[in-house]
This record gives C-alpha cells, sequence and structure tokens, in this order.
C-alpha cells in the first residue's frame, strides 16, 4: 500500500490528467462549434489580364490584403484580355480546386456569366471588381461608378477643349461585350451631348490591345479627318491611342481624354499627347476585393452590395502637385 506522501502524489497525478482531459474536450468542441480551420482560406482572384499596370496594381493590393487576412491568394488571368473562354475554365478549375472564394473582372458581360453561377451554386462566394458580369449570385461589386466616370470623362473634354468652337468626337472603345468599358461610354455620351458645339460622335471598336488601339486610331482619323477630339476607357486603348498621335504628330489639332496611369501614359501627358487622365483606383479594387471574399468565406454577411472606389481627372496642369503625384504614382 502506498504511504500517505505518495498517496497524495498519485491523486495529484489524477487530477492534473481529468482537468487536461476536460479541457482538451472543451478546445475540440469549441473548434468544431466554431468551424476553425487547420488552414488557410484560400481565395483565386481572376482577372482580365496578368501583364498590365492596372491588373498589377490590382494584384499588388489584393496581396496586401491576404498578407493581413492570412489568405491563400492564388492569382490569374487569360494572356488575351478578350478571352473569356479562358476566364470561365479558371473559375471552375478554381471551385473545383477547393477555392473558398473568387474576386473576379469579367470579359464577357454575358458569356462570363454562366460560370459565375456555378461558382455559386457550389457554395464558392464571388466578387466582381472593375468588370462586371452578367448573374444575380454575386455576392459583392466592387469598381470606378464607371457611368459617372465616363460623365467625368465628358468634363475633361469641355476643360481641354475650350477654345474650340465645334467638338468632332471620336471614341476609341474596347470589347463592346466588356460591361465597364459600355457604362463608360453611355456616361460619356449622354452628358457630352449637352453641349452644343458636339457636331458629330463617332465610335470604333478594337482589340484590348496597343497595336489595335494605334490602328484603330490611325483609322478613325485617316477617315474622319475633322476629328478633334478623341476620348478612350482604359490602359491598353489609352496606350494605343497615344501612340497613333504620337506617330501622326497632331498633338496640337487632336485633344486626347485617356483612362488609366501608367509611366508611358503619364508621359504622354506631360508631352501633350494626352490631355487629361482619369486615373482610376486598381489598388483599393483588389484590396477590397479579396478583403470581402475572406469575409464571405467566414460566414459573414456584407452590409453593402456595390462598392464603388475613388476616381480622379488629372490634367498637365496638375499633374506635378503632390497631391496629384500620388494618385498618378500611388502604385510604384
Amino acid at each position: 500500500m502506498p504511504n500517505k506522501k505518495n498517496l497524495k502524489w498519485y491523486v495529484a497525478v489524477l487530477l492534473f490528467v481529468a482537468a487536461t482531459a476536460f479541457l482538451l474536450n472543451v478546445s475540440y468542441k469549441a473548434y468544431i462549434d466554431t468551424g476553425a480551420r487547420s488552414s488557410k482560406y484560400r481565395i483565386s482572384m481572376i482577372m482580365k489580364s496578368t501583364d498590365s499596370e492596372f491588373f498589377k496594381s490590382v494584384f499588388s493590393g489584393g496581396n496586401a490584403a491576404a498578407t493581413e487576412y492570412n489568405v491563400e491568394l492564388d492569382t490569374m488571368g487569360p494572356e488575351d484580355e478578350e478571352d473569356y473562354e479562358t476566364q470561365n475554365e479558371m473559375i471552375r478549375e478554381a471551385v473545383d480546386g477547393g477555392s473558398d472564394g473568387i474576386v473576379f473582372s469579367a470579359v464577357d458581360f454575358n458569356a462570363n456569366g454562366e460560370a459565375v453561377d456555378y461558382a455559386a451554386s457550389k457554395g464558392v462566394p464571388v466578387v466582381i471588381i472593375d468588370s462586371d458580369v452578367n448573374s444575380d449570385k454575386v455576392s459583392r461589386r466592387i469598381s470606378t461608378d464607371n457611368y459617372e466616370a465616363g460623365r467625368m470623362a465628358a468634363r475633361a473634354v469641355i476643360e481641354a477643349s475650350e477654345g474650340f468652337d465645334e467638338f468632332h468626337i471620336g471614341i476609341v472603345n474596347f470589347d463592346r461585350n466588356t460591361e465597364n468599358g459600355r457604362q463608360r461610354e453611355q456616361g460619356f455620351r449622354e452628358a457630352i451631348s449637352t453641349d452644343e458645339r458636339v457636331q458629330s460622335i463617332e465610335s470604333t471598336y478594337v482589340l484590348s490591345t496597343v497595336d489595335d488601339a494605334c490602328r484603330g486610331t490611325k483609322e478613325l482619323l485617316a477617315t474622319s479627318p475633322e476629328t478633334n477630339v478623341i476620348v478612350t476607357f482604359n490602359e491598353w486603348t489609352s496606350l494605343g491611342v497615344g501612340k497613333a498621335i504620337y506617330d501622326l504628330g497632331n498633338k496640337d489639332s487632336v485633344s486626347v481624354i485617356a483612362f488609366d496611369s501608367n509611366e508611358v501614359c503619364v508621359n504622354f501627358l506631360e508631352t501633350g499627347e494626352v490631355d487629361a487622365l482619369i486615373v482610376q483606383n486598381p489598388y483599393a479594387m483588389g484590396y477590397l476585393g479579396v478583403e470581402s471574399a475572406y469575409r464571405l468565406a467566414e460566414g459573414e454577411e456584407l452590409s453593402e452590395d456595390t462598392v464603388y472606389t475613388e476616381t480622379t481627372i488629372v490634367t498637365r496642369e496638375n499633374m506635378f502637385e503632390p497631391e496629384y503625384q500620388r494618385i498618378l504614382f500611388k502604385y510604384e
């Protein structure tokens, strides 16, 4: 029989084991009840491309949010910004591969809808950023207010062309099936049509590439030589229009209002090929997109279905002011 000293030791050990077992059981129950995970959430960010400065800024914002919320982030996009089929494949692969959420910018408003519906049907929340999709299964939309951005472009035309007696306007727009381009053109047309100097507005649609936008701009100016204003609505077309104006040497006779900010666009603004840039906030879109996907994966209900990020008009007159320098170069 153990002595009193040993008996006390045995009792202490038994009490410790019992208490430890109790705490482990409570902790495991709490783990099960709260849905705690043994691994990170995995979010798939599927954009229209991966090599434009705009989407590099989106990815930068997304990566910042992924670090903050301890998320595993997969970033991807097709090589061709017109390739909605590859985007659809990427969505399905993300869903079937166990993604906990998708952040998506649609190439084609209608053609990407079915893939987004598929993701939602499998319980994977989809957050749309930048370019919308025809689906009522989207959990949140985060973008520029594209209609208002088009109206901003109209205001920029009026401010940049105060000495013009007449406006003969050419619009160089990207794929007409992409919703943000369509909304920007709609907002621009409705706003500029109130100015009595407008004599004509002609649209040409190009691939979302520098070369095709350059070609389309030169063709527009050749067939409509009276054109004295050109408006264009994304980074690639802005670069193509600027290049065409540079090649033709007619920066003094054609006023150009373009979109987005990169080193070449800013140089065109400084040297006169472009008269104003409508600058969006892709970093914020990326950050808020990943943050929203994380919160949805956590089971949180989001209070706002639509979130608009900031847009600013930058001109040659204000581009060197500190406030506008931060807007132009905030993603460097």
